[in-house]
């Protein structure tokens, strides 16, 4: 009642900014290609679950050439990065799809695997004011949101020629003034901060290993892991999983055992990255490898086989889409569509059920109690969470698929290699 005594539109006004302060509160962005948390997981209750190329589809936006990267989505602007030709470019586009800017990042791009990847493989970042992009030629650039580059690297020409049997695809991780960046390669295993602002070397640490031939390289990217005693960054690849302290980048400990010495695979490069939750580091490895459970609060140098693993899954690991948690659940898709569910404190596996009988690239994502499983044709199935398995949806693009979903605002955003959908009912 007492709103009525104020006066010239002031109760009005308050309305109106009650209304805006609820919608924000409800708003999430999905900033990271692995989504707000950094771990796949949405908290929005209002996702699709059923589509088609002419079912819930609020547009389809054609983009100019093919892309792995994941986009990200901050308010009402959508930021990719795509291939057009022998050139690399940063879209910037309206969540009512309409093509804002664009911009060219480099030239000069390399297709592999019968054009399965190419330089449009990492997947920028935005803190909602500025964006990062970082390509396969080693190009790193910052724009502001109205599109205009405030800087550019060449990680190349700074930290030694890339040499992967494919093509550079690690995202660089956006965490309050910096971007951490690894380079894991035959000719460097690099661990970087550097100045978002600027792009300037922070600090630098030469991360040791003893793998040998393709085992050398990585495709993964890093993460954070936080909680209210501590917090470092995690670095996969090159047979190890490395924790790394934020101020200087030292290591604070390693795990092996991903690659046993005794049945050594020369071509075990892992491309899956590990996600985190509060107690628990989940690593995968490669090829039907092992899975990893790590306890957060490791001490020693080399933790293998110590009494901080918590569980090892010995086979069954993703050899491209990275695990996913959630509510005491790990969900594990295989590139063969197999879904592996297991319990986050034991390992124990709950079950593992064929889904779409296809090759899958894009990491799993979560929303309103339901697991996204995208395949490389196009299909993505949506699996109920929880320790019984049931998929209660198929739906069906027919267009090749490697970028993992993204969902902000109550939309799914899918992006194809022809175009990108937003997708809502």
């Amino acid at each position: 009642m007492q709103i009525r005594i104020l006066k010239n539109g002031a109760a009005f006004l308050l309305c109106l900014l009650i209304l805006s302060i609820a919608a924000n509160s409800f708003a999430e962005n999905w900033p990271h290609w692995r989504g707000p948390r950094n771990d796949g997981t949405s908290h929005k209750t209002d996702a699709p679950i059923h589509w088609s190329r002419t079912e819930n589809i609020k547009w389809r936006l054609p983009l100019p050439g093919e892309g792995a990267a994941t986009p990200v989505v901050w308010e009402n602007k959508i930021f990719l990065t795509s291939a057009e030709g022998d050139a690399l470019v940063l879209l910037c586009i309206s969540t009512e799809g309409e093509l804002l800017w664009k911009r060219t990042l480099g030239h000069g791009n390399r297709v592999v695997r019968g054009g399965e990847g190419n330089f449009a493989a990492p997947s920028p970042s935005t803190d909602g004011e500025h964006v990062w992009s970082f390509i396969g030629n080693g190009n790193l650039t910052c724009h502001d949101v109205e599109g205009n580059q405030l800087w550019q690297t060449n990680l190349q020409e700074r930290y030694g020629t890339f040499n992967l049997y494919f093509v550079m695809s690690t995202t660089p991780l956006l965490d309050k003034d910096r971007l951490y960046v690894q380079l894991i390669h035959s000719n460097a295993w690099l661990v970087l901060a550097l100045d978002k602002a600027t792009g300037d070397e922070i600090w630098k640490h030469q991360r040791d290993s003893d793998a040998t031939a393709e085992c050398e390289q990585a495709y993964t990217s890093p993460i954070l892991y936080r909680d209210a005693e501590r917090e470092f960054l995690v670095v996969h690849g090159a047979d190890y999983v490395t924790a790394h302290r934020l101020e200087d980048g030292g290591e604070l400990w390693r795990c092996g055992g991903l690659n046993p010495v005794a049945s050594y695979n020369y071509s075990l490069r892992f491309v899956a990255s590990p996600v985190a939750t509060e107690g628990l580091i989940v690593v995968p490895s490669a090829k039907n490898g092992p899975v990893l459970g790590i306890n957060p609060a490791a001490q020693g140098h080399d933790i293998t086989d110590s009494q901080w693993q918590i569980w090892k899954l010995p086979q069954g690991t993703p050899d491209v889409p990275s695990p996913l948690i959630h509510e005491g659940l790990v969900y594990l898709c295989r590139e063969n569509g197999d879904l592996l569910c297991l319990d986050a404190k034991t390992g124990e596996r709950l079950y593992r059920e064929r889904t779409h009988r296809h090759r899958h690239r894009a990491s799993p994502v979560y929303a309103n109690g339901f697991i996204y499983l995208t395949s490389r044709d196009g299909v993505v199935n949506v699996v109920k969470a929880g320790r019984n398995f049931e998929i209660v949806a198929t739906n069906k693009l027919g267009e090749p698929i490697a970028a993992s979903p993204v969902i902000a605002n109550g939309t799914l955003y899918l992006r194809s290699y022809d175009a990108l959908y937003a997708i809502g009912e």
